[in-house]
């Protein structure tokens, strides 16, 4: 497929462009949607088939024998990440966010710190909040225009009311790609304070060239604390099938998460089935591959642009299309660079607290969209900041 091909998604119940102007005033006849992380482009055409064949059948009923599904997820797992998975220990769940909830309500309980290393993706201390469970926020450390992590000041944050860790690999909003030493680090924290790690790692097929992805499960010593999460919807932009997978390679901890989805009455939707089976596939790796060489254009331009203008910064994008954009360096309070963006550029952009502490002077920019959207996006930015320059 073309991925320059601009599909006009306005009027389509499309959350990205439909509720740009109610959230942001972007209105949504000149404004340009860059906050959903969802793609402007149709997923691979492996995918479409699945789905025309599932139309031309016309029988909508329960999904049965998995086991096709199951062993795709195992054949991408192993051949694009090299981690090898049991089928036993694949859970599927309505989306990843859904995921991350049954993982709060499974593994703690109410009252319980869960920890997040911010600012990362809104949704957790979201779901985190509403069970009733405590936000444990540990800021990472800003060095060199890249998040580090500070685990003698996590340590010292931990008060032992503390039982699980949530954590974002590729990180998102920050796009890094965290090394195997780093990931080391993290795990060696989860159990210095016996926590449950969760491990969210929904971008890890989007990597840019020069950097690769380590999944936590090849990190020694940790499966048995470990549950990890994975998708195809971010990566092959079927978000709308929420289908997300929960991963756990320990049996005792995988009876504790089987027992609330039964309680819960939890099946997954056939058509997410069906277009996951199909993505799994060496037709849907090689759309990935186009993809990332396609995104990694846009991010060069994107990134080209923002540092032209001066005090703003855009943060190294090593993973995801999410670009972390900072506007410190304006001298500007987060109100004025915010109207300049949504105002004068007419551009939607997630607003940096949502994510948590060490967001207040970001904005992020989802720039998976065609490439001609993107150059408009940067010509916008540089005139509404052309005083700066």
């Amino acid at each position: 497929m073309s991925f320059d091909e601009i599909i006009d998604r306005r009027g389509t119940h499309c959350a990205k462009w439909d509720k740009m102007e109610p959230i942001y005033s972007v209105p949504v006849d000149t404004g340009i949607a860059m906050w959903v992380a969802d793609m402007d482009f149709r997923p691979p055409q492996v995918v479409q088939t699945a789905l025309q064949d599932m139309l031309g059948h016309g029988v909508y009923g329960y999904f049965g024998d998995d086991s096709k599904y199951l062993g795709a997820i195992q054949w991408w797992m192993e051949n694009r990440h090299g981690w090898k998975v049991a089928p036993e220990w694949i859970f599927t769940t309505h989306g990843l966010v859904n995921g991350t909830a049954m993982c709060v309500d499974a593994f703690t309980k109410p009252g319980d710190g869960v920890v997040l290393f911010t600012p990362i993706y809104h949704a957790f201390a979201r779901v985190i909040s509403a069970a009733g469970r405590q936000v444990v926020e540990c800021e990472m450390a800003l060095e060199g225009g890249q998040y580090t992590l500070d685990f003698d000041a996590y340590d010292a944050q931990m008060t032992g009311n503390e039982t699980m860790l949530i954590f974002c690999s590729p990180h998102n909003p920050g796009g890094r790609v965290w090394s195997k030493s780093e990931l080391e680090h993290v795990a060696a924290f989860a159990k210095r304070h016996d926590l449950i790690l969760v491990s969210d790692e929904i971008h890890h097929d989007l990597v840019m060239p020069g950097h690769k992805h380590t999944a936590m499960a090849l990190i020694e010593g940790i499966n048995d604390r470990l549950v990890m999460m994975t998708a195809t919807t971010k990566t092959f932009n079927i978000a709308g099938c929420h289908s997300g997978n929960v991963i756990i390679p320990d049996p005792k901890l995988r009876a504790i998460f089987a027992q609330r989805v039964a309680a819960m009455g939890l099946s997954p939707n056939s058509f997410g089935l069906f277009m996951a089976t199909a993505a799994y596939s060496p037709e849907g790796a090689a759309w990935v591959d186009d993809l990332v060489s396609y995104l990694d254009g846009n991010r060069q331009i994107f990134d080209a642009a923002i540092q032209s203008i001066p005090g703003l910064q855009s943060m190294s994008l090593q993973s995801t299309y999410l670009a972390w954009v900072d506007f410190s360096g304006t001298g500007m309070d987060r109100s004025e660079f915010t109207q300049r963006v949504e105002k004068s550029a007419e551009i939607a952009a997630n607003h940096g607290p949502t994510f948590g502490k060490g967001g207040e002077n970001f904005l992020r920019f989802n720039i998976a969209t065609p490439r001609a959207r993107v150059e408009e996006a940067c010509d916008r930015l540089r005139d509404a900041f052309k005083d700066l320059q």
